[in-house]
């Protein structure tokens, strides 16, 4: 009979505007001795501090497994976090409702053997270990880095001793612990790649036994500054609009550059008019790691596409690992390129250059054949844009769409004029990230992002 393995997991999650800028610590204790034995911490960009949390116990709970590889059910882990709503959604003492939450909760669930698992809340004095990783995590995202373990002081804050209610101490030593941790880390930076677990069936069970009474609204979390930014120096700029609570949470449109099709890569001009290609097999695999992206992230509330056939097909592929339905919205189509499309930018030079020059010098302009303009495009676009930012108030919504919607979204938020368009790159299956208050303003926080491809 395997000897029982005990360890605590203390985490914790944080956003600077909830929604806001983000990111999580988590910390694996030798309940002994009281030493770390493994940390993690990353800064996931937008998200709200219920987000965070669950993002730091998933670290927490996969960082602990690494530690004891063959325990199997014999590891028992303690989780100790500030957040009672975690504690009492995973202890299954609360309904989880938000669609934010469920595929989170789901993932974290399927680690470890619900029975290898307990929950404490304690207050935030006594979390200040992995308070420290998630605020050092939100710094680096900050100054646009990522948190690297070494140069951590987050343990400077741990307490030195805890509080009752920690497991009794392991009866086996804890090991190598440089190697454990070495091993906790690895498998964190697989987690990242990894999606979540459909989440219908993993917490079934936990919706029809949980108590439906006392449950706080989900989509509120915690104050937002229960994770405030450092005193900036003067002349610092401050990031977005994160410390401007009165404002409330923004509509954050999140735009999902399709897939490549057969026309992609040779750069041919594909818009509504021309013959609605379906995705390449390159073109599938970055529809799923979007897919893949976005179910880790879990800020994702709801889908809207493109009618076109490149679009419907990525946005199925998310809405898929999400369990989310997809809305599709006409104004979210491609720009007609009327008798330019299938043809190279070359192409069109050599038979309708004329053309092409008045299209480049105006944004009045269509191309041959009776297309569509920009400036039709734009209009266009701003009223797709005020009726989805009206409807999602305080919400986050996945756009999957287009080139010219996508760069015309990022030019009326930035302000600037029509031949911004042809200043901004855009790769096939990109992520970028607008975010729109109350008081009409937009914050532009993300552009051509394809991190989630490597």
């Amino acid at each position: 009979m395997s000897v029982a393995r005990q360890v605590v997991v203390e985490a914790d999650g944080g956003s600077r505007g909830n929604p806001g800028p983000a990111g999580y610590g988590a910390v694996v204790i030798d309940p002994a001795t009281g030493e770390p034995l493994a940390e993690a911490a990353e800064y996931i960009g937008v998200a709200t501090n219920n987000v965070a949390e669950y993002r730091g116990l998933i670290a927490g709970l996969t960082a602990a497994k690494a530690l004891f590889p063959d325990a199997g059910e014999a590891l028992r882990v303690h989780v100790r976090m500030d957040s009672k709503l975690v504690v009492e959604q995973m202890s299954g003492r609360w309904k989880i409702k938000h669609p934010d939450m469920k595929p989170l909760a789901a993932r974290a669930a399927a680690i470890l053997p619900p029975s290898s698992v307990t929950y404490e809340w304690i207050p935030r004095a006594q979390n200040k270990h992995a308070d420290r990783l998630a605020n050092e995590a939100m710094d680096a995202g900050r100054d646009g880095r990522q948190w690297e373990a070494s140069a951590s002081t987050a343990a400077l804050d741990a307490p030195s001793a805890r509080t009752p209610g920690t497991p009794s101490p392991v009866q086996d030593p804890v090991g190598d612990q440089a190697a454990g941790a070495a091993r906790a880390r690895a498998a964190l930076a697989a987690a990242r790649g990894t999606a979540a677990p459909a989440a219908d069936a993993l917490f079934s069970l936990a919706e029809e036994t949980a108590e439906s009474g006392g449950e706080p609204a989900e989509s509120g979390g915690e104050p937002t500054d229960a994770h405030p930014a450092p005193q900036q120096s003067a002349g610092t700029p401050q990031a977005g609009w994160g410390a401007a609570p009165d404002l409330g949470a923004p509509a954050t449109l999140v735009l999902l550059r399709h897939g490549e099709t057969a026309l992609t890569p040779e750069k041919r001009f594909s818009g509504s008019g021309g013959t609605d290609p379906e995705l390449s097999a390159v073109g599938r695999g970055q529809a799923e790691r979007a897919a893949g992206h976005f179910a880790a992230l879990g800020t994702v509330q709801e889908i809207v596409s493109s009618p076109l056939r490149r679009c419907r097909e990525t946005a199925a592929a998310v809405a898929a690992r999400l369990g989310l339905d997809v809305r599709v919205d006409e104004s979210l189509r491609e720009t007609d390129f009327g008798a330019w499309e299938g043809l190279t930018f070359g192409e069109v030079r050599e038979r309708y250059g004329d053309d092409l020059t008045a299209w480049l010098a105006s944004p009045d302009t269509a191309p041959t054949g009776g297309g569509e303009s920009f400036a039709q495009v734009a209009e266009r676009v701003a009223a797709a844009r005020d009726r989805l930012v009206a409807r999602y108030a305080g919400r986050t919504v996945l756009l999957v769409t287009h080139v010219t919607p996508i760069k015309t979204f990022v030019r009326l938020a930035l302000g600037a004029p029509p031949e911004a368009l042809f200043r901004m790159e855009l790769s096939a299956a990109s992520i970028s990230t607008v975010a729109y208050y109350a008081d009409g303003n937009a914050s532009v926080r993300l552009l051509n992002d394809t991190s989630h491809l490597r």
